[in-house]
């Protein structure tokens, strides 16, 4: 059975654990095995830059064992994507581990930084930020290189087992 890892902000859930093995479970529904960050091996009562360092190891650790990654890439914090899950889809991704990301929101980058920033602008066909800062465009969900190094999914975690079983 294949590995999938599977990523995203869902760790920082009030219901993480709860959370993260119902998905582990559909994981196993679908055929495959579900690998989440609480599945490495990390001492709490360590100091903080141990416990921060045993994280990162287990979770890379987790990603070499994985046949793919799964990442939420919902938004986080302040209309953003979590940067860790962008960090794990990168190294996923020079891994040569199929990478899958899924949202609810189908938006362009475009879309969506009009939302949050009123001094969006065009100008020759291209979009600008409130600060002259040119907004990636080619109808991209996400930044290119996370649109192109990932199959996305638009909906939910079930969505992609779905789409991996077709």
């Amino acid at each position: 059975m294949k590995k999938i890892y599977i990523a995203g902000f869902d760790v920082f859930l009030k219901n993480a654990v709860e959370d993260l093995n119902q998905k582990k479970e559909l994981c196993s529904k679908y055929g495959f095995i579900g690998m989440i960050p609480f599945d490495g091996n990390v001492d709490f009562t360590k100091s903080n830059e141990n416990i921060r360092k045993d994280i990162y190891v287990e979770n890379i650790k987790m990603i070499d064992k994985c046949d793919i990654v799964i990442a939420n890439m919902n938004n986080f914090r302040h209309n953003e994507v979590d940067s860790g899950t962008v960090f794990e889809i990168g190294y996923a991704t020079a891994l040569n581990k199929e990478v899958y990301i899924f949202s609810s929101d189908n938006r362009t980058v475009v879309e969506k930084t009009k939302e949050c920033d009123d001094k969006t602008y065009e100008e020759n066909g291209m979009f600008y930020d409130r600060n002259h800062m040119l907004i990636e465009g080619f109808d991209s969900k996400f930044n290119i290189m996370i649109n192109e190094s990932s199959k996305f999914i638009h909906g939910d975690f079930e969505d992609v087992l779905k789409e991996l079983v077709k």
